[in-house]
């Protein structure tokens, strides 16, 4: 039984703030893609009606590549990137939260998030990358 709760987040200068509810005992993903390998991402899939950006809309900035099927955000200040958001075949609709920027998770809570690694690189979403102890 999936255990929600409503994490706070934000970028490292807290120009941009979020609110999201999560499951951190679901898996989070961590990819091997291009983009997710240069960025080191961490993201827990979130369904859009549990993502609530809370400041600093203005402050955000876009990145696209490849399809520009995913917006990736980050901060116009500090650059750091919280959120993502997307559309995937097999998910729907998305919002990928960068684990690290959560403010009020414990640490015990990070520690013990089961992760699942995707191997983006060769769109094989359903498959894991032959290694992952770089990601």
């Amino acid at each position: 039984m999936a255990v929600k709760k409503t994490y706070h987040g934000s970028c490292h200068c807290g120009a941009v703030r979020f609110a999201a509810e999560i499951d951190l005992a679901a898996p989070t993903l961590r990819c091997n893609c291009s983009y997710c390998l240069k960025v080191r991402c961490w993201a827990s899939l979130v369904p859009p009606d549990a993502f609530h950006l809370l400041a600093g809309e203005q402050d955000l900035g876009i990145y696209r590549f490849g399809a520009g099927k995913e917006s990736h955000y980050f901060c116009r200040h500090c650059g750091v990137r919280p959120f993502g958001q997307g559309d995937s075949p097999r998910v729907g609709p998305f919002y990928g939260i960068s684990v690290s920027c959560l403010d009020d998770a414990a640490v015990a809570e990070l520690a013990s998030a089961p992760i699942t690694f995707v191997d983006g690189w060769h769109d094989a979403w359903d498959t894991p990358p032959q290694e992952t102890r770089h990601l």
